[in-house]
C-alpha cells in the first residue's frame, strides 16, 4: 500500500510525542523518569503511575480473541477517537473529502466539519442497503475514506457483504467498515479481511455486547503502517490505567458477553413482536443488532408522551430518509413490558 496517496504528507514526516514510557515499556524499577507522585493516590488504588501508552497487554488478549496481531490494534477512547483521527491524519482540510451512506452514524460527517472536510453522501437504498454502484460513481480523485457502517445505525440492518467487497475491490481509497454491532449478527468480521486488503480498517466497541460504555473504549483494526500513523497524532496517554486494568478483566469473561448477547437477541424478537401487534406502529425494520428500527403513526406526539413516562427512545424523524421512525434500544424484559404497556396506553 502507498501510504502516500493515502496519509497526508506532514503526518508522514512527523515526529511524535516520545513519553516516559516509550522509552522503557517495563515494571519494574526506580520510575524517577515522569514526574509521577512516588508516594500513592488519593484512593485505595495505586493509579500514581502514568499507564503503558501503547497499552500492549491489553492489545495482546484483543488480538488473541479476534485472530488478529496485536499490531494492528489502534484503542481509542470510543470508536470516536479512532473516527476523529482517521479523518485527522489522511484529509487536508478544504481540499479532500469523505464519503458516507446515510442515514448513518452522525459522527462521521461532525468529524469531518470540524476539520473542514467535505462529505460526499450517497444515501442508502430506500430498504436501507448500500448502493454499490452509486458509491463507486460518487468517489472523486479527491476522496480519502469511504465511511460503512454495518449493521448500520440507526437502521440496524447488516449491509450486502459482496457488496462492501466490491467496493473494496474496486476503489484505492481508505474503507472504514464501522462493526459495532457485529457481536449480535452471527457472521463473520471483516477483520478475517485485512491482510488482503491493506486499505481496510475495521471498527469495533466495546460499549455495546460488551456492557462497557462508560468506560469509553473503541477498537480500530488496521495494517501496522495504518496503526502506525493513528499512534503517531493519539494524545500519549490515551487509555487511563483503570481502564486497561478492567478489560483485562473482561477479557477474561467473553462467555458472559455471549450470555448478555444471547439475552438481547431473544429480547429483540419478543419486542419485535409485541410492537407489531400495536396500532400505532406502521413498520418495524429488519435488525441485525440491539435495537428495533419502528416507524409510528404519529412519531412526534408518541415521542413526548414517552417522555413524559419517563421513557426515553431515539427520535429519527428529523433525519432524511428515517420520517417517522423512532430507533429503540432493546432492553430488559421489564423495560420492553414498560414500554409496550405505555405505547398501548397511548
Amino acid at each position: 500500500m502507498d501510504l502516500t496517496k493515502i496519509i497526508r504528507p506532514h503526518i508522514l514526516s512527523l515526529t511524535p510525542y516520545s513519553s516516559a514510557r516509550d522509552e522503557y515499556a517495563g515494571t519494574e524499577g526506580i520510575f524517577l523518569d515522569a514526574n509521577e507522585n512516588p508516594y500513592g493516590s488519593l484512593t485505595e488504588e495505586a493509579y500514581n503511575r502514568y499507564p503503558d501508552p501503547m497499552q500492549w497487554q491489553v492489545k495482546q488478549k484483543i488480538a488473541s480473541l479476534k485472530g488478529v496481531q496485536a499490531n494492528q490494534i489502534f484503542l481509542g477512547n470510543g470508536s470516536d477517537e479512532a473516527i476523529d483521527l482517521l479523518i485527522k491524519i489522511c484529509c487536508e482540510p478544504k481540499q479532500d473529502n469523505i464519503l458516507i451512506m446515510p442515514p448513518t452514524y452522525g459522527m462521521y460527517q461532525v468529524c469531518a466539519d470540524i476539520q473542514e472536510v467535505e462529505t460526499i453522501k450517497v444515501p442508502l437504498t430506500a430498504d436501507y442497503d448500500l448502493d454499490d454502484e452509486a458509491v463507486l460513481a460518487a468517489i472523486t480523485p479527491q476522496t480519502k475514506m469511504v465511511w460503512v457502517c454495518s449493521p448500520t445505525n440507526p437502521t440496524g440492518n447488516l449491509l450486502n457483504r459482496e457488496k462492501i467487497i466490491k467496493i473494496l475491490d474496486n476503489c484505492s481509497c481508505l474503507v472504514i467498515l464501522d462493526e459495532a454491532y457485529i457481536d449480535f449478527t452471527g457472521t463473520e468480521s471483516f477483520t478475517n479481511l485485512l491482510d488482503k486488503y491493506p486499505h481496510l480498517v475495521v471498527l469495533q466497541t466495546f460499549s455495546k455486547a460488551w456492557g462497557m460504555a462508560g468506560l469509553r473504549l473503541g477498537m480500530a483494526f488496521a495494517s501496522p503502517e495504518i496503526i502506525k500513523m493513528l499512534n503517531k497524532v493519539k494524545y500519549p496517554y490515551n487509555i487511563n490505567v483503570a481502564t486497561q486494568e478492567i478489560l483485562l478483566k473482561a477479557l477474561n469473561n467473553a462467555d458472559k458477553k455471549d450470555e448478555f448477547v444471547a439475552q438481547i437477541l431473544a429480547e429483540r424478537i419478543y419486542l419485535a413482536q409485541k410492537l407489531a401487534e400495536l396500532p400505532v406502529v406502521q413498520k418495524i425494520f429488519k435488525s441485525d443488532s440491539n435495537m428495533l428500527f419502528v416507524r409510528f403513526t404519529e412519531a412526534s406526539a408518541i415521542f413526548d408522551y414517552l417522555i413524559e413516562q419517563k421513557i426515553i427512545v431515539r427520535d429519527r424523524s428529523k433525519v432524511k430518509f428515517c420520517e417517522n421512525c423512532f430507533r429503540i434500544t432493546v432492553g430488559t424484559r421489564e423495560e420492553n413490558d414498560t414500554l409496550l404497556s405505555a405505547l398501548k396506553a397511548y
